[in-house]
């Protein structure tokens, strides 16, 4: 038999080094360990809840989930345009509402004309907002106590909140936390609540 003469190309098998399994399970073990402790985290500090009614719209719709941090407060103080969730009047046979801050323990609010005025100022706001057709009790002066907050919902005109006598100011004590996540329904988007 004749010898060949030339090239010969000889196809080596690729095999998988042991190295190369073990460095591939590490990083899937490590992405799954990442996201198992980020869930737990999400899940353990939140309160997944349902909106109920329309007081929130076009923010937060009717049977929307949202998540609710209810550990955030306890490091900070609720701000301006935040969007709480709490019982109104402490009472807990109620469910929680879910409104946005308005104005902060210290300051004076009152409605005037259908807008929001803090300590005397204007409140500059989202031209989305209604005008306010009914002031409540804001149509005087209202105080805030060093634990008290005036929330309103962002449909100004179809919302129970601080303005009505039996909600008025809400106590600190009584905020469960910051509504921070929505969840998205079919069609729509999730993401934080702005």
């Amino acid at each position: 038999m004749a010898k060949r003469k030339g090239l010969t190309f000889y196809e080596k098998k690729k095999r998988f080094s042991k190295e190369m399994l073990r460095e591939i399970f590490s990083t899937l073990f490590y992405c799954f360990a990442a996201v198992l402790v980020a869930f737990v985290l999400v899940f353990a500090a939140g309160v997944k809840m349902n909106v109920i009614g329309v007081s929130m719209e076009p923010a937060l719709y009717n049977g929307q989930e949202v998540l609710v941090n209810r550990f955030s407060y306890k490091f900070i103080s609720p701000g301006r345009g935040d969007v709480v969730a709490f019982l109104p009047n402490g009472n807990p046979n109620s469910h929680y509402y879910l409104k946005r801050v308005i104005g902060l323990p210290g300051e004076r609010v009152q409605i005037i004309g259908g807008y929001v005025y803090i300590d005397g100022e204007l409140l500059v706001e989202d031209e989305a907002y209604d005008k306010i057709a009914d002031a409540g009790i804001a149509a005087s002066e209202i105080r805030l106590e060093n634990d008290e907050y005036f929330v309103l919902g962002d449909n100004r005109n179809g919302s129970e909140d601080s303005r009505s006598g039996n909600i008025g100011p809400v106590n600190r004590d009584t905020i469960m936390g910051k509504v921070w996540f929505q969840l998205g329904r079919e069609g729509e988007s999730m993401g934080f609540v702005k």
